[in-house]
């Protein structure tokens, strides 16, 4: 079966395509329109389709929309809320509700030749759990989804038997855990719906003591539902506006949220777990990319295995919908092998590139080592390898690499990405030597997790560390990523760490690179000393020199 799988409704626009059961594309509008996040979550920009992503997903397999079989789409109109007495309220889900429903008519005119008929609604908070739990290549397992929002609540919890799930909770709106994040992160200063992660590093500067207070507001109710409102926030630490320097009463305000958020999943957890009988939990939605909540859910949970899609947010839903009606028209999902779902360019197309670009470049032969030995000068490099990632972490494709030896180079990127400098860089590291530095769920392919980092390499990387001691790593396996594999050794043997400093390439408020121009503005707008791209290194002494032709196979 085709089935062509799309996220349109809140924000994140994606796509994602199934052929026969397995996932050949998937990616994120932003990643083509350079919006950040795609466009605004609100209910009139509903309309707004995925719609270069998903031609992209159709074009990268050699199909025509008039070929597949099925649209699926990751929300069901059917289910949306009951109008109430608010006038406004009843306005925007009004009109969410009316785009939703007119979807396969938008869907045909942006993919000429689809079938309106061919367009099936999956309710979102499903399309979330099929995200997670096909991905896994569990036929047997519990799910947990947490977010903002579905259409008419805001989690599921469920068992899944023989790839069939069956629903076991779900909270209605409109509390929401995912929400109350949300509504702090506005109170913050930060973009609702966006910058949650910063909410989650700010939280490691302060201490939960406001925690007995939420609790009053925020807590599971024992039956796999829970009561989620915000509290007056400005009872405990006045409102920011953005750009507004925080105070320690902001910072313990984020402690204390993160800490009741924890305390409410675990207590999910244990619910579903008696209920399910499994060890085994496929967790999805936005809360699921909160790493410290992951990590002490699998450190204190009630379950021995702990997957996470690593699209966890609504563009995963595109993914999980695609599966889902895969699974229902016959088709057996197979695992999700990796995140690198998205565009990529040959090493013609590169050096074409390049070459129009009319920027100096050379073909070395063995990047990885360029790239070690440069790092080892403790030199920035940019890394543009293969094809790019799907959701919203770098994992070695579209990254910015630095030296973690030098404490300076968290402040050094922050400055060079335009982030606040509260905010941490993540380490790789091979997978078989992960657990010499650091503690917790291992292996960690997809920064979904943070781990204690051992005391005697503290000081050897503290520019991985952050204030709480703990790191959100990457595990590198030799036989999926045989590159960066090669250019860990080689840093190691240069400097006598196994680990590199990895950070997503881009800059403030613009969506990771994806393609070799995105890659050569961000080269250029930045400075950062080494670009990387596939066998090709531009370096920043030599930019603006004669244009660069080929002689040999070797770019001079």
């Amino acid at each position: 079966m085709r089935v062509l799988g799309v996220n349109a409704v809140f924000h994140d626009p994606a796509a994602a395509l199934v052929l026969d059961g397995e996932i050949v594309a998937a990616a994120e509008e932003e990643r083509f329109t350079r919006r950040k996040h795609g466009k605004q979550p609100v209910a009139f920009s509903t309309w707004e389709l995925p719609e270069q992503a998903a031609r992209w997903c159709l074009a990268h397999a050699g199909i025509a929309a008039s070929e597949l079989d099925a649209v699926a789409y990751s929300y069901d109109p059917s289910l949306a809320p009951q109008p109430t007495a608010d006038p406004t309220e009843q306005l925007w889900e009004g009109l969410r509700t009316l785009y939703v429903q007119r979807a396969p008519l938008f869907l045909r005119t942006a993919l000429p030749g689809l079938d309106p008929g061919a367009v099936r609604f999956v309710p979102h908070h499903v399309a979330h759990a099929a995200s997670a739990y096909h991905a896994a290549g569990w036929r047997d397992c519990a799910t947990l989804v947490l977010d903002g929002r579905g259409e008419r609540g805001s989690h599921l919890a469920g068992v899944v038997r023989d790839g069939e799930l069956e629903v076991l909770a779900a909270q209605r709106l409109p509390h929401s855990l995912g929400l109350v994040y949300e509504e702090l992160t506005a109170h913050l200063g930060f973009r609702r719906a966006s910058d949650e992660f910063k909410v989650m590093a700010l939280a490691s500067y302060g201490t939960p003591s406001f925690l007995q207070e939420l609790r009053t507001s925020i807590f599971a109710t024992g039956d796999g539902g829970f009561v989620a409102v915000s509290p007056q926030w400005e009872r405990f630490a006045p409102p920011l506006r953005p750009g507004d320097p925080w105070r320690p009463a902001h910072a313990d305000l984020a402690a204390s949220v993160q800490a009741r958020l924890e305390e409410v999943v675990l207590e999910l957890a244990s619910w579903l777990s008696e209920r399910s009988a499994s060890s085994r939990l496929a967790l999805a939605g936005g809360v699921a990319l909160n790493c410290v909540a992951n990590a002490r859910l699998h450190a204190d949970g009630p379950f021995e295995h702990v997957w996470v899609q690593p699209a966890a947010g609504d563009s995963g839903t595109a993914l999980g919908a695609a599966l889902h009606v895969a699974a229902e028209l016959g088709d057996r999902p197979r695992p999700m092998a990796s995140a690198a779902l998205g565009r990529g360019w040959d090493d013609d197309e590169l050096a074409a590139a390049l070459t129009g670009a009319g920027i100096a470049f050379e073909r070395v032969e063995d990047v990885a080592a360029v790239v070690a030995d440069t790092l080892a000068e403790d030199r920035i490099v940019a890394w543009f390898q293969g094809r790019s990632e799907f959701g919203p972490r770098a994992l070695g494709h579209r990254s910015l690499l630095a030296d973690p030896r030098n404490p300076g180079n968290v402040e050094r990127l922050n400055d060079v990405k335009g982030r606040e400098q509260f905010r941490p860089v993540a380490p790789m590291v091979l997978e078989e030597r992960a657990g010499e530095l650091f503690s917790g769920r291992l292996p960690s392919p997809h920064m979904l997790f943070t781990h204690a980092v051992a005391a005697d390499w503290r000081e050897r990387i503290p520019g991985v560390v952050h204030v709480d001691g703990t790191a959100r790593i990457q595990t590198v396996a030799r036989a999926e990523e045989p590159l960066l594999a090669r250019m860990l050794e080689r840093f190691e043997a240069r400097s006598g760490v196994p680990v590199v400093v990895n950070t997503s390439l881009n800059t403030a408020g613009r969506p990771i690179v994806d393609d070799p121009r995105d890659a050569l503005e961000c080269f250029g707008s930045a400075p950062v000393d080494l670009l990387a791209i596939g066998p090709f290194v531009v370096r920043r002494a030599s930019r603006g020199g004669e244009r660069a032709v080929v002689r040999d196979e070797v770019l001079v």
